[in-house]
C-alpha cells in the first residue's frame, strides 16, 4: 500500500509545519505555565482550517482524508501535546460520528459550525464503571414521545469543559446490551439536563481540559439519535478506529521532535573532553529511537491508507495505536535520558513530552485492550 501525497497536502504540510515551529512552539511553555492556549493560537488554527480538516467541504470544512489527516497531524505532534489534543478530539473522536453516521439534517445543522471552530466537539463515551469495558454502560437513555431522556455520568471527557457539542452513548435496551443496545446521541451543552463537572487535575497535557458530564433528565430531541437506534457500539468501533490512527500519527510527530531535541543536545554538550553524540551509547540510542519512529510512521500510515480505501481497519489501526504509543514513550525516555539532569527539569520541553507522553498507552482504548483486540482478529482471520 502506498499513500498518494497530492501537492495540496504537502503544501498544507509545509503550512502546518511553519506555524507550529514559528508560532506554537514559543507559546509551549507559557500554555504548560497558564493551563490555557492562548485564544489567538486557537483562532489562527481556526483560519487554517484545522477545525475542520476531517469534515467534508459540502459542510465548510477541508475534507482531508486519513492519509492528509495523519500528516498533519504528525506535525502538530511536535509540539504542545495540551494544543494538540483540543484539535485532534474535535476533528477524531468528536466529529467522526456525525461525519460517518449522521443523517443530512444533523450534518447540515452542526458540521459548519463545527468546521469552523464555532462549536468545539467532545466524545462521551467512557464511565466511572466502563472505561475498557466500554459495553458496560450506566448511562441510559428512554425514549419519550419525540425525545429523549438521558440520565447517567461520563467521565475523563476531553474537551469537556470546553465543548459544544458532544457524541454521547447510552444503553436504549437493557437486554439487548452491546448488540443491538446502546444508541449514540448529538447532545449540546445548553440542552437542560446537562452539567459539566469540575476540570481534572491531570498528570500532563496542560491546557487540554478533560471533565465529568453529567446527564439528569436531559431531554434529547429524537433528530439527535447519531445513526440508528441501537447501533451506538458498532458506531463507537468505527469512531475509535479512525480516532486511534490520528492518535498514532500525533505521537509519530512528537517522536521527531524528540529526536531532534536528543540529537542537537548531544552535540552541544560537552563530557570528558568531547561531545556526548561521539559515544557509541548516544548513537545507539538515537539510532532506536529513529528505526522505531519510522516503523510507527509505516503501521500508521498503513492504516490511514486502508481507511481511504474503504476498509476496515480494526486489527490495523489498534496496532499503529498500540505501537506508536508505545515508541513515543521509549523516545521519551531516551531523549531525557540523553539530556541528563537538565532534560528533568520542567523548563525543557523533554520533561513535557515525557509526561505527555504516557497517557497515550491509556486512552482511546488502553494498550492491554489494544492487544486483545489484535489478538482476537488474528484468531479469526487464521
Amino acid at each position: 500500500m502506498t499513500a498518494i501525497i497530492t501537492d495540496e497536502i504537502q503544501q498544507m504540510k509545509s503550512m502546518i509545519h511553519n506555524f507550529v515551529e514559528k508560532e506554537v512552539e514559543p507559546l509551549a511553555q507559557k500554555i504548560e505555565d497558564d493551563d490555557a492556549i492562548p485564544e489567538h493560537l486557537v483562532d489562527k488554527a481556526k483560519e487554517l482550517g484545522l477545525f475542520g480538516m476531517s469534515i467534508p467541504e459540502e459542510y465548510g470544512g477541508i475534507g482531508l482524508g486519513a492519509v492528509g489527516k495523519a500528516i498533519v497531524l504528525e506535525q502538530l505532534g511536535r509540539t504542545h501535546n495540551g494544543f494538540v489534543s483540543l484539535i485532534s478530539a474535535h476533528t477524531g473522536i468528536g466529529s467522526t460520528g456525525l461525519v460517518r453516521l449522521a443523517s443530512d439534517d444533523l450534518k447540515k445543522r452542526y458540521l459548519p459550525d463545527m468546521a469552523a471552530g464555532k462549536k468545539i466537539a467532545a466524545f462521551a463515551l467512557s464511565e466511572p464503571q466502563a472505561g475498557s469495558d466500554a459495553t458496560n454502560l450506566g448511562t441510559r437513555a428512554e425514549k419519550k414521545g419525540d425525545y429523549w431522556v438521558v440520565n447517567g455520568t461520563k467521565h475523563f471527557i476531553t474537551n469537556g469543559p470546553v465543548a459544544d457539542v458532544f457524541t454521547v452513548f447510552a444503553l436504549t435496551d437493557k437486554d439487548k446490551g452491546a448488540k443491538g443496545g446502546i444508541t449514540a446521541f448529538l447532545i449540546e451543552k445548553d440542552f437542560p439536563g446537562l452539567i459539566i463537572g469540575k476540570k481534572d487535575k491531570k498528570m500532563g497535557l496542560r491546557g487540554s481540559y478533560t471533565s465529568q458530564v453529567i446527564f439528569e433528565d436531559c431531554i434529547v430531541p429524537d433528530e439527535n439519535v447519531i445513526g440508528e437506534v441501537g447501533m451506538g457500539y458498532m458506531s463507537a468501533l468505527t469512531i475509535l478506529g479512525e480516532g486511534r490512527v490520528g492518535l498514532a500519527a500525533r505521537a509519530v510527530g512528537s517522536c521527531d521532535k524528540l529526536i531532534e531535541l536528543a540529537a542537537k543536545y548531544s552535540k552541544e554538550r560537552v563530557q570528558f573532553g568531547k561531545t556526548i553524540a561521539s559515544n557509541q551509547g548516544i548513537q545507539w540510542m538515537l539510532a532506536d529511537m529513529a528505526t522505531e519512529t519510522e516503523a510507527a510512521r509505516a503501521l500508521t500510515m498503513k492504516a490511514a491508507v486502508m481507511i481511504d480505501e474503504g476498509k476496515k481497519v480494526i486489527k490495523e489501526a489498534s496496532m499503529a495505536k498500540l505501537f506508536a504509543s508505545d515508541v513515543f514513550n521509549r523516545v521519551a525516555d531516551k531523549a531525557l535520558q540523553i539530556h541528563g539532569g537538565i532534560g528533568y527539569i520542567a523548563e525543557y520541553p523533554v520533561e513535557r513530552f515525557y509526561r505527555d507522553a504516557r497517557i497515550t498507552k491509556i486512552y482511546e482504548g488502553t494498550n492491554e485492550i489494544q492487544r486483545l483486540i489484535i489478538s482476537r482478529r488474528i484468531l479469526e482471520e487464521n
